[in-house]
Order: C-alpha cells, then structure tokens, then sequence
C-alpha cells in the first residue's frame, strides 16, 4: 500500500453520527454515498444494476434497492430523509453519447426533480458531465427554473477532481439545491499523482494485468500519430491519471488506461488501481466479473471528492436546520402576531 491509499482507507471509512438520512437515486455501486457516509450520514440507495446493488450492499452501511426508478415512484416512508444525492444517466449529454438531451429515455432528470418536489429535502446534490453546459445548457436552465419553483436557491459549478486530492482529472457538474447558503470546497494546490495511488504495483506485471501485445502497441501508435499525441497517453507517475471512464477500463481500445512497465512493455491497469485512481479504500470490495467491476469503477463519483461535497452540504443542512428551529420557537402558536 502507499501511504496515500492508507490515508484513504483510514478517511473513508463509514462514520455514522447525523440522524438525518441521506437518499441516493441513481447511486451505482455508492461512490457518492461513501463519501457522505464518511462524513457522517446514513443512506438509502436505489440502482437498477444488480452487480452496483451488490457492491453498495457489501460495503457501505445504508441499504441499496435494485430498483428501476420512474416519476411517481413509492419511496420508502421515513421521516427522517433530509438530503437527496444522486447522478441522473448521463448518457442523454455525454460527450460520447448521441447527445438526445430529454429526448433521450435514459434521462432521470424527471425522477429526480419528482423526488425532490414530493419529498422536499433541506439540500439535495446532483452531479452529471460538464458536457451539460454546452449545446444542452438551454435544459440545464430548465431543470433549475423547475428546482427553484420548487423554493430551492441552485448553486452549480463544474469541478475537476485533481483539485480536491483525487489522482486524476475528471471535471464533473455539481448542482446543489438549499434554501440557506452553500459554498464549494476549496481548491487545493497540491496535485496527488498516479505514483501517490497506485506507486507500489504500477511498475510491475501484476498476476491479473494484461500485457499489451506487438499489434496492440503499433495500433495505438498510428492512433496516437493521427490524434497529433505529443506523448503516449500512458500512465505517468508523476502526474495525475487522465479521466477514468468505463470504455478506457473496460475496452482493449487505444484508448485504454495502462501503464508502462520497466522492461518497456505496456499493460492495461487493474480493476483494483483503477479503483484506487478513483479513491476508493482498498477495503472496497466489487461485485461481478472484472467487466462489471470496470463499469462499476469508471461510472462513479470519486468517494473523496464526494467527501468533500458532503462535508459542505453538512454545514448546509445544519444551517438551514437552526434557522428553521430559530424561526419555529419565535412564532407565538394560535397568535396572529409573531417575531
């Protein structure tokens, strides 16, 4: 282990101590849910892929549902659920997608701006692809105008990763949803690296990694010559890892996340350092043949980052919670005067 990984294996362990429930839509295999379960809060999930239920289940304290969510869905009837989380598919506005924005049917806006309208949380946070702010940007107004009639102040940004301890640069869109005040964590200078992640197994052929073969390598050099790449897009340890996604983990494309071994030959990186390049705990353990384990991995929020979210949505929360204390202990009941 290095000592960034024991760092967060030790950060990111489960630290109940909030009575309010956290409700996670969309929530994978609980990359978004970890990180607010370090920070103190309990959660509910719900997913629809049996290997990401399986791997949330086996890690995390809050119980996920396989469940397919649509508008109107039952959800469970506990008083105590005070924030939503969540990331609607973002497959309607990916930059790789077909980019059908709401014509697309995998897009879960509705189901969430319809939980939020019958729940009504204190905050609620979702994330998606920056690519949202583009040529979908007329959408993203729409969906805060909706929030907003709801009585909700729409705080977004897009944040990258590496800047918040993550080894890798992965820029994804946060919109919170408050009735009191948030702020953004704050950008930190230093930058972790692929050598801070994964520095004691990169440079050596581990058991499970695929060695690259001679038609791989000179594949991805005629891809790399056409793409005008100034260096091989390898793995550097000193630098942090391009964006981890589902096709360069997955895949055998010239597109894949490897790494270069000291005897000169390349491998593709295992399930376990791309979890690490996403700050899972090495303690985490997922579900499903190594294909499944990739999406689950390239597909998640990056349990640090949502740490750090969450640690700002707490102060949030408690905020709005003393104002509304505040307010309810000044009214004077069955008076027509208050203060």
């Amino acid at each position: 282990m290095t000592e960034y990984s024991k760092f967060i294996d030790e950060l990111l362990k489960p630290k109940i101590q909030e009575k309010t429930v956290v409700l996670d839509l969309f929530a994978g295999c609980g990359g978004l849910s970890l990180g607010f379960e370090a920070a103190g809060f309990n959660t509910i999930g719900f997913e629809m892929v049996q290997e990401a239920v399986d791997t949330y289940n086996a890690n995390l304290n809050g119980v996920c549902y396989n469940q397919f969510l649509e508008v109107g869905f039952n959800y469970p009837e506990i008083d105590n659920i005070g924030i939503i989380i969540g990331g609607p598919p973002c497959q309607p506005f990916s930059r790789f997608g077909n980019q059908k924005g709401m014509e697309d049917a995998r897009d879960g806006f509705p189901i969430f701006i319809d939980a939020v309208r019958r729940i009504q949380p204190k905050v609620f946070v979702f994330e998606n692809v920056a690519n949202i702010l583009g040529r979908h940007k007329w959408y993203l107004d729409l969906i805060v105008k909706e929030l907003n009639d709801l009585g909700y102040y729409i705080d977004y940004k897009v944040l990258n990763a590496v800047n918040y301890g993550v080894p890798q640069r992965r820029e994804r869109l946060i919109c919170v949803g408050h009735r009191a005040f948030f702020r953004f964590p704050t950008i930190e200078n230093h930058k972790r690296t692929v050598e801070d992640a994964i520095g004691d197994t990169m440079l050596s052929p581990e058991p499970e990694s695929k060695i690259l073969t001679p038609r791989q390598d000179e594949y991805i050099a005629v891809y790399e010559k056409k793409s005008h790449c100034v260096n091989p897009r390898d793995l550097y340890p000193d630098r942090p890892a391009r964006t981890i996604t589902c096709r360069n983990l997955a895949g055998a494309t010239s597109d894949m996340q490897r790494v270069r071994l000291v005897d000169g030959r390349r491998r593709r990186i295992t399930d376990r350092e791309a979890a690490r390049l996403q700050t899972f705990p090495d303690w985490f353990e997922f579900s499903g043949t190594e294909t499944k384990k990739f999406y689950q991995i390239g597909n998640a929020v990056p349990p640090l980052l949502a740490y750090k979210i969450a640690l700002q949505v707490k102060a949030t929360y408690h905020m709005e919670q003393q104002t509304t204390d505040y307010i309810r202990n000044r009214i004077i009941p069955n008076s027509l005067f208050a203060i």
